[in-house]
């Protein structure tokens, strides 16, 4: 049986999960694979696995004859357009496909994309919960976890596939039957290079859309919207007020789809921040891919959301402690606070080009800053003059500030508005860290 890839010397660039994946894909399609990756040998944790796969496998460095005899070349994720090795690539006339273009190219059924600044993880996992409350063999996919390419090669039913800015930036073939625009803010900015560059890279979500196709926006976010707006095909929309007709919004704390008619899909959970934009922007997506809406209030209702959103971790004397680890730039953060009556923020980490000034509009709810890793110095100069500020230099002393900073019936927030890649693994290990360091410390006061 042939493949689609027969024929085809694929140099995959990143053996990281995505990387791996894509290898695999290439070589159950017929392509001759070798993998390069900046890590030396013993740094690859997968090394035996693409060994078995027959791949050859190039560590320790980029080198021009990586591209010997290759005929396509496969980026992970985290390579930026600007890798001397995409560089040479380019020079040498070579395709450069992403993650989503090669996904798109061995899919054998329809997908449906989000992306966004914010709340991509929660929405994905709520379209996908409304599918399967549908009955629908749907599976979410992409950067929630699950490689698009691995899922796209297995035949289900449906795909929910959740889309970075870096991934999008790769394709040309992704086409999904519906698209989501969440909303746009800056962010990712060291590896854009700027605003421009990177909602352009969003708008690709629905490059490929046409007749039949159906793009998802955001009434609430002018950025968001402006893009949406310019989409190729249907565009429908939903908003956390109340919704004019053919849109999806709220009527109190319910939610409400005025789409074919008017359907109350029962109340929405408010506590965590964006989650009703989230819920708002999944149902809209779901029933114009034609689920019903009885299904749509139970995938919703049954929902969990992802850690690291907004879960209290730990009550000490009155003292609240929420872990939103994943608010990993300003307008997550900035949704966070949105939640905060009173309280002490820890904020800092790499902050990817961002100004993070924005952070102390929201000054009048906190009591006290404090400032970790990397920014640092940019999270204390937002707050300089308006908000006592002190300086932490692990998540554990953070944590231990705050709480002296903090009085019964505060919250300490854990909103970043970082990425943790100064002083963690990722978000869950930065969050996983708080929520031990206050348990630790409940059971010290007590």
């Amino acid at each position: 049986m042939s493949g689609a890839f027969d024929g085809e010397r694929a140099l995959v660039v990143g053996a990281g999960v995505a990387g791996v994946a894509a290898a695999e894909v290439l070589r159950a399609e017929g392509a001759e694979v070798r993998v390069t990756d900046l890590r030396p040998p013993e740094g690859l944790a997968d090394a035996a696995r693409l060994q078995a796969l027959g791949a050859e496998i190039r560590a320790g460095g980029h080198d021009p004859s990586d591209l010997d005899g290759v005929t396509v070349v496969v980026a992970s994720p985290g390579v930026p357009p600007s890798a001397e090795v995409l560089a040479w690539a380019r020079e040498a006339g070579l395709p450069i496909w992403g993650e989503m273009e090669l996904g798109a190219r061995v899919a054998r059924g329809p997908y449906l994309a989000v992306t966004g600044t914010n709340g991509k993880t929660t929405t994905t996992g709520l379209l996908a919960a409304c599918l399967q409350a549908a009955g629908m063999d749907a599976v979410a996919c992409g950067n929630i976890g699950r490689p698009f390419p691995t899922a796209a090669r297995a035949g289900h039913g449906a795909l929910v596939v959740e889309v970075s800015s870096f991934q999008l930036a790769m394709q040309t073939s992704f086409h999904p039957r519906i698209s989501v625009l969440l909303n746009l803010a800056p962010d990712h900015l060291d590896w854009h290079g700027d605003l421009e560059a990177y909602t352009q890279a969003k708008a690709r979500v629905y490059a490929r859309q046409g007749e039949g196709d159906t793009h998802v926006g955001n009434r609430d976010d002018q950025l968001a919207a402006g893009v949406s707006a310019h989409a190729p095909c249907a565009v429908a929309w939903f908003r956390d007020g109340e919704p004019a007709a053919g849109e999806v919004g709220y009527v109190g704390d319910e939610l409400v789809a005025r789409i074919d008619g008017e359907h109350g899909l029962g109340p929405v959970d408010a506590t965590r921040a964006g989650f009703r934009a989230d819920a708002a922007a999944a149902a809209t997506a779901a029933l114009v891919f034609g689920v019903p809406p009885h299904a749509v209030s139970r995938g919703l209702a049954t929902f969990t959301p992802a850690a690291h959103r907004g879960d209290v971790v730990a009550e000490i004397g009155g003292v609240r402690f929420v872990d939103n680890s994943k608010a990993t730039n300003v307008h997550a953060a900035l949704a966070a606070l949105d939640r905060l009556e009173r309280g002490v923020l820890i904020a800092g980490g790499r902050a990817k080009g961002q100004d993070l000034s924005a952070l102390a509009t929201r000054a009048d709810r906190l009591v006290a800053v404090v400032a970790l890793g990397e920014s640092a110095g940019a999270v204390a100069a937002a707050f300089e003059g308006v908000v006592r500020v002190r300086r932490a230099a692990s998540i554990e002393e953070a944590t231990r500030v705050a709480f002296g900073a903090a009085s019964p019936g505060d919250t300490v927030l854990l909103a970043p508005a970082c990425a943790s890649w100064d002083q963690f693994r990722d978000y869950a290990e930065r969050g996983d860290r708080f929520a031990a360091a206050a348990r630790s410390l409940r059971e010290e006061v007590g």
